[in-house]
C-alpha cells in the first residue's frame, strides 16, 4: 500500500494513462493538466466542472483515473465519486481537494476512492499519487493512513459510535441535499433529476425527517458541515 514516504514505486516506462479531471475551477484544472501532460504517455482526455458532468464523462470517455475536487455543483466529489465506482468500478479515483477532516477522510475512502491528497499537496504527491493508482494501488499522506488505521482500531471497539448522520439518506436524497442547499426549488430539483414535483417535495420532507433538521438554514448548515457545499 503506497504511501507519501514511499519512493521506491515507479511505473513501467511509457505506460499510457487516460485521466479525467473533475473541478469547477479552470485555473486549477489547467494547473493540474501541465503537471500530468509533462508525464510521457499520459493524457487528460476531459475536463468536467460538475460532479454530475463528471459521472456522464466517464461512461463516454472510460477513463483510467479521476482527478475529482470535493466540492462541485450540482453533485459533489463524494457522490460523483460513489456513482462512478457503482458503474464503473475500475476507474480509480483521486480525491483532490483543499480539506482535511477525519470524518471526509473515512467518507472518501468508504465512497471506493483510493487516494486522497490536498491540493497544497499536488506539487510534490500528485504524479506518485497517479503512478500508484495506474496499477490499482491506493496511495495515502502518513497522516491519511493514521486516520484510516485509527477508524480500524475504533470499529473493533464495543464503544463504537453509530455512522454519522448523513450515512443514513439514500443516494437520491444526498443529492436532493445539495441541490437544496445550492438553493435550487422544488420544480428545479424535480428537472434536474428527472422526476416530479411531487416526489421532489417527498423526499425532501424525507430527508429532514431523517436528518432531525426543523428548518431549510438547518439544512443547509448540514450541507456547509458536510462538505457537500461551499460555505
Amino acid at each position: 500500500m503506497s504511501r507519501a514516504a514511499d519512493h521506491d514505486y515507479l511505473l513501467p516506462p511509457l505506460m499510457e494513462l487516460r485521466i479525467l479531471l473533475a473541478d469547477d475551477h479552470e485555473m486549477m484544472r489547467q494547473g493540474v493538466r501541465s503537471v500530468i501532460e509533462k508525464q510521457p504517455g499520459w493524457t487528460v482526455c476531459g475536463e468536467a466542472r460538475t460532479g454530475r458532468e463528471a459521472v456522464t464523462m466517464v461512461e463516454q470517455l472510460k477513463p483510467d483515473i479521476v482527478v475529482m475536487d470535493m466540492t462541485m455543483p450540482e453533485l459533489n466529489g463524494l457522490e460523483a465519486t460513489r456513482q462512478i465506482k457503482r458503474l464503473y468500478p475500475e476507474t480509480e479515483v483521486l480525491m483532490f481537494t483543499g480539506h482535511e477532516t477525519e470524518e471526509l477522510i473515512h467518507a472518501v475512502f468508504d465512497a471506493g476512492a483510493r487516494s486522497y491528497i490536498l491540493k497544497t499537496e499536488a506539487r510534490e504527491l500528485l504524479v506518485t499519487a497517479l503512478q500508484s493508482l495506474a496499477v490499482h494501488k491506493p496511495f495515502f499522506t502518513s497522516h491519511v493512513g493514521e486516520v484510516i488505521f485509527a477508524k480500524y482500531l475504533h470499529a473493533k471497539s464495543p464503544t463504537a459510535e453509530p455512522n454519522i448522520p448523513g450515512e443514513r439518506l439514500t443516494q437520491r436524497e444526498r443529492e436532493i441535499v445539495q441541490l437544496l442547499a445550492e438553493g435550487k426549488s422544488n420544480k428545479e430539483v424535480a428537472t434536474v433529476l428527472g422526476i416530479s414535483v411531487k416526489t421532489a417535495e417527498t423526499h425532501r420532507a424525507s430527508i429532514m425527517r431523517k436528518l432531525d433538521l426543523p428548518t431549510f438554514s438547518d439544512l443547509v448548515r448540514f450541507a456547509i458541515r458536510n462538505h457537500i457545499i461551499e460555505a
